[in-house]
């Protein structure tokens, strides 16, 4: 009987220790199945997000947003034309990463999930279609709310600088983007944009599929 008690709080104990720890932003058997579509370097890319999101989970906001950040934006960028012969495709982050290249979307998407991962409140982050002055088109950035009426920090493929939406002149945000709804940035009104929200149901799908 005491053997029993011994190994019942034993096991407790275990179970709570376990508790503890996170699991992998990529787990092995995804990881592997990733290595044997792409290629080694590929795995050493996750290992080596996996080593920079550990550094800073118990780290502020901020930072989990400069590292995610910058990050990701050391993945080139190329078209979903030239990756998968479509005008339009919202990549998963593995197939992003196993590809190691993507169009600003993709970035998006890859930090988002990300920060997702680092505890960061999904109801902050947001999808953001903006116009760049400077390429003359459409793009779109992550932006992160600390409240809804706080000025939101941009995280952009073609800054490696995390910046207040104030400090990028060249970009004037149109719609932001939540996965539920979407809202006309200059006046904060819910409109209507199928073609968004058929683009994120399938990501989610792909999501859940673990498409790479």
């Amino acid at each position: 009987m005491v053997k029993l008690k011994i190994f019942f709080v034993i096991s407790l104990l275990f179970v709570n220790i376990s508790s503890l720890w996170a699991e992998p932003y990529v787990d092995a058997v995804l990881l592997e199945k990733i290595t044997k579509k792409y290629n080694l370097f590929a795995k050493k890319r996750f290992l080596y997000l996996q080593k920079s999101l550990d550094k800073v989970k118990n780290k502020s906001d901020l930072q989990k947003l400069e590292t995610v950040n910058s990050f990701f934006n050391k993945v080139r960028y190329s078209s979903d034309m030239k990756i998968y012969g479509k005008a339009d495709y919202w990549a998963t982050p593995w197939e992003f990463l196993g590809r190691d290249r993507g169009d600003c979307e993709d970035y998006v998407i890859s930090k988002y999930f990300a920060l997702l991962y680092l505890k960061v409140d999904a109801k902050k982050l947001f999808f953001t279609y903006v116009r760049s002055s400077e390429f003359k088109e459409a793009h779109m950035v992550l932006t992160y709310f600390e409240t809804p009426r706080s000025e939101p920090l941009i995280l952009d493929n073609n800054n490696f600088k995390v910046l207040k939406a104030s400090q990028r002149k060249d970009l004037t945000p149109i719609y932001n983007f939540n996965g539920e709804s979407l809202y006309r940035a200059e006046t904060g009104k819910e409109v209507q944009n199928q073609k968004a929200h058929k683009k994120f149901d399938e990501l989610k799908l792909n999501m859940k599929r673990k498409k790479i």
